[in-house]
């Protein structure tokens, strides 16, 4: 896990005169867990929109060796970066079936699309056992699973997901981060984790930043992070 998938130098973001992102660098290698940690409105989403091709900003941003200023959101999907949105981002009417093969639809490859169909399922039991129920109809936890897969049916090489905690019982959240690592560690796949549940992020990523207020304000190995005082006490609440 040497090469790097993921570089982010001198991003800066405006919405009007805000400037809300100011100077972020981060890299990330592939097959990690890279988690950003942060409160809410310090940056996190607008730095995976920024990746993701739907801002506007300065600094580089290199996805595979490839500057992507410029570069259409769909191009940077078929290119295998693939954003889990906050919102979900789900067809509320179609079915959960429906809803895992709108995710396979730039992908020609049928035979591997129907593998990772039941790779999905294996990950999600819930899934499978509500493959023919509407999306809108699902709990919040069933949704969230359902965006994740719908994410993995991309086939993304870089799955970026913004706070997939958000609003879930523990036990969902148990079940995400369970799924999370048995696919990189089965697959090799690379995630970009956005969350303000610190603990959560502790638990399953190899390394973090920390981002305030639109700066990068520590970045460090797992084991850096959680011996650090400041982020124990701040973001972990333990003294």
């Amino acid at each position: 896990m040497s090469d790097t998938i993921l570089e982010i130098e001198d991003l800066n973001v405006y919405y009007g005169k805000s400037h809300a992102l100011k100077g972020v660098s981060l890299s990330i290698k592939e097959g990690e867990i890279y988690g950003v940690i942060g409160p809410n409105g310090a940056g996190k989403t607008t730095m995976l929109n920024a990746v993701a091709g739907f801002l506007d900003y300065g600094g580089t941003i290199r996805y595979d060796g490839t500057d992507l200023a410029g570069v259409n959101p769909t191009q940077i999907v078929r290119d295998g970066l693939i954003y889990c949105t906050e919102d979900r981002d789900l067809f509320p009417y179609f079915s959960v079936h429906e809803n895992l093969l709108m995710g396979a639809q730039f992908r020609d490859d049928r035979d591997t699309v129907k593998e990772d169909l039941r790779m999905i399922y294996d990950l999600f039991p819930r899934l499978d056992e509500r493959r023919e129920q509407e999306a809108e109809s699902m709990s919040g936890g069933e949704q969230q699973m359902l965006a994740v897969g719908r994410a993995l049916m991309s086939d993304p090489d870089l799955l970026m997901l913004d706070e997939p905690t958000l609003g879930l019982a523990p036990v969902i959240i148990q079940d995400i981060g369970e799924a999370l690592e048995k696919l990189q560690q089965e697959t090799g796949l690379t995630i970009l984790l956005a969350e303000q549940n610190s603990t959560f992020a502790l638990n399953h990523a190899e390394r973090l930043s920390l981002i305030e207020t639109g700066e990068i304000e520590l970045s460090g190995t797992h084991d850096e992070f959680t011996d650090n005082e400041y982020v124990r006490e701040a973001y972990v609440g333990v003294h």
